[in-house]
């Protein structure tokens, strides 16, 4: 295990630091890369329902002088908010709700939960960073051209209500919240936005892939390009999104280096895990889909619900460029695991479950 390295970080080893979500996929690599720097006072905010596993193991190969305290609590309730910031330096607010949500499971979830969580740190005033972990899926990407450079200069939705994707309007409006407690009442944060995150424990196809709804898999990317982060390059992305100086204000989008099409990564997937039949959807066949179905389900008043629309197709099959350059530059970070070896490993994963199967 390495010493902190204290140049350019805001707080020392000894300062406490929360993360929320942290039994979750990410927020338990965030902890682990948080004591693997030096940090010995790390509390870590899991559902009641939450295994603790994956906890138990990062603690065991813990230094013996690290304090890991795991606190059971919802953040829907703000007593247990209140419990889990006490004397809190930097937050990293993992926790929200899931894709599959209904609008309103998702804006209680990830907004009220954020605001119930940003009072919290208001009430103790010793707050130095507050770093909230956001997503692709608050960019639009409708009316721009094809393979445009998507960057953190890039617009997000405006009118999020209006797209049928309950987990982008909570995410759009989980960042805001954020941005309005820091105009008023100057609680410094970092929102970073990390691109499609696999690893170990996640299994399965991106859907910027394509989609298995008809009983056979429609490849819908073609050659778009995937923006992938390993799960490990991207809780350190994170953790410097908190930890380093001079950026207090800032977004950072997070996506890994040489990344693969969608065309490149089912390959793979079927040549390592498991063959099965595929059918390729041109571009202008699957938004004429995405199209037609947005139309029929407004005609049938919802009967047919427009999971395929075209704000969909914009943000997820259009064909379109990453950057991580900002995050390179700003953060010093670079991703430590290539993506031929995550690649690698994760299709060894997803192999072992599909055996077991």
């Amino acid at each position: 295990m390495h010493q902190t390295d204290q140049n350019g970080f805001i707080i020392g080893p000894n300062d406490p630091i929360l993360v929320t979500g942290a039994g979750g996929f990410i927020g338990r690599q965030v902890v682990a890369d948080l004591l693997r720097r030096g940090f010995r006072d790390v509390r870590c905010l899991i559902r009641s329902s939450s295994s603790l596993s994956a906890i138990e193991t990062i603690a065991g190969s813990a230094d013996e002088k690290s304090r890991l305290a795991v606190i059971r609590g919802n953040l829907l309730s703000r007593q247990d908010c209140k419990r889990a910031c006490r004397d809190v330096a930097v937050a990293f607010h993992l926790a929200a709700g899931t894709g599959q949500a209904s609008f309103p499971d998702a804006f209680m979830n990830s907004v009220v939960t954020t605001r119930n969580l940003l009072e919290a740190c208001l009430e103790y005033e010793c707050l130095r960073r507050f770093v909230n972990v956001s997503s692709f899926a608050v960019y639009t990407n409708t009316g721009t051209p094809r393979w445009r450079l998507l960057d953190e200069s890039c617009p997000i939705e405006e009118h999020a209500e209006r797209r049928p994707d309950a987990y982008c309007f909570a995410k759009i409006k989980q960042e805001q919240i954020v941005v309005d407690y820091s105009k008023r009442f100057g609680i410094p944060y970092v929102i970073v936005r990390p691109g499609s995150v696999y690893g170990p424990g996640s299994v399965g196809i991106p859907s910027r892939v394509g989609v298995n709804t008809f009983g056979v898999f429609l490849h819908l990317g073609g050659r778009n390009t995937i923006p992938l982060t390993y799960v490990d390059n991207c809780a350190e992305a994170i953790v410097l999104a908190g930890l380093r100086r001079g950026v207090d204000g800032e977004t950072f989008n997070v996506v890994d280096d040489e990344l693969p099409s969608s065309s490149r990564f089912l390959h793979l997937y079927k040549r390592h895990v498991r063959r099965f039949p595929s059918i390729y959807l041109p571009h202008a066949c699957s938004y004429a889909l995405c199209w037609l179905w947005e139309r029929y389900s407004r005609w049938s008043k919802g009967q047919l619900p427009p999971v395929f629309n075209c704000a969909r197709w914009h943000t997820q099959w259009k064909k379109t460029r990453y950057s991580n350059n900002k995050a390179k530059t700003r953060l010093g970070w670079t991703p430590r695991v290539s993506t031929a070896e995550a690649l690698t490993r994760y299709f060894h994963g997803c192999a072992a479950v599909s055996r077991h199967a």
